[in-house]
């Protein structure tokens, strides 16, 4: 299951993130978000775990919990909507 983890602190590691989420059960994956140009979090992310209850089970704890002086928003990532492409040729 894919979780979507938001209100983080900037300065919060993949691997620091990784470590709270390994408390509840296995983790395959991590991915804090950055911007493109400077290279600075974005303040959320996405946690992969293989186990469904497991990844349920560290929503239910992790959800409102303060972490590094963030409550962080923890729930169940929803799939990406696809964007229209943006016209840059008319822009003015």
């Amino acid at each position: 299951m894919q979780i979507y983890v938001g209100n983080m602190s900037y300065q919060m590691t993949e691997e620091s993130l990784g470590a709270v989420f390994a408390e509840y059960g296995e983790v395959g994956s991590v991915k804090i978000i950055t911007d493109r140009e400077t290279g600075r979090a974005k303040g959320f992310g996405f946690i992969t775990m293989n186990d469904d209850n497991e990844a349920k089970a560290a929503i239910e704890a992790l959800n409102d919990k303060e972490l590094d002086g963030r409550t962080l928003r923890v729930n169940e990532a929803k799939p990406r909507e696809e964007r229209p492409k943006r016209n840059f040729d008319n822009r003015y």
